[in-house]
């Protein structure tokens, strides 16, 4: 079973100009992503970029780099559509996929997933976290799916998982005939909440960065 993975970074990003080799403690944000998977048992790490910034930066910490057509790179591209062009392009078994945006990922996350890939239980995973309840509420301060009358406890609501977006996981096979990123029997990689966080905006960046540096610091202690 080859197992390659995918980073989908283009180079257009609008928030945050250049986001995805933006400086995060010293280092090009999509680097994280790319160590990530390098440290995993990933057979082979790639960038697939429209930009060629961010393709030096990715071959300068290791990944390999599909050059992606301008079509595929725009505000509006699907990230399906680019997974498929990268599929009809480089030979694998089994796809992972990871976004340049969660920096807090880790290799043990993703062999939690290969091993779940080679149970042959899962044609796809992804990563996800436990939600809690909460008292959720319309715009018009109507409760949502739950009545006030008969307010449920945390331990009585049925258990939810949150789809983070960190990375999915699926077979080569189910891509080309879904055309989605997962389809089949889907699992879920449990990864704490705590490491989902993506970068978005500006106050999103600053936040990771502290935590990075924080635990960098507790590392070095």
């Amino acid at each position: 079973m080859k197992i390659v993975s995918v980073i989908l970074a283009r180079g257009g990003s609008k928030g945050i100009p250049n986001k995805n080799i933006i400086d995060v403690d010293g280092k090009p944000l999509i680097s994280y992503s790319i160590k990530a998977s390098l440290n995993s048992n990933v057979d082979e790490t790639w960038v697939s970029t429209d930009s060629k910034e961010i393709a030096i930066v990715s071959e300068e910490y290791g990944a390999k780099v599909l050059d992606r057509p301008a079509e595929l790179a725009t505000d509006t591209s699907s990230s399906d559509d680019s997974l498929v062009h990268f599929a009809s392009k480089v030979d694998f078994d089994v796809l992972l996929f990871i976004q340049p945006t969660s920096p807090l990922i880790n290799s043990e996350y993703i062999n939690t997933g290969i091993d779940m890939m080679k149970s042959e239980k899962y044609d796809s995973v992804f990563t996800g976290y436990k939600r809690e309840w909460d008292a959720v509420w319309d715009k018009n301060g109507n409760p949502v799916g739950w009545n006030i009358y008969r307010r449920p406890r945390r331990q009585d609501v049925e258990e939810q998982w949150i789809e983070d977006g960190m990375f999915y996981m699926t077979k080569k096979e189910h891509l080309l005939a879904s055309k989605l990123r997962y389809s089949g029997r889907m699992g879920i990689v449990k990864i704490h909440q705590k490491d989902s966080l993506e970068v978005d905006t500006l106050e999103d960046l600053d936040f990771i960065r502290e935590i990075i540096i924080n635990r960098r610091n507790n590392e070095n202690k």
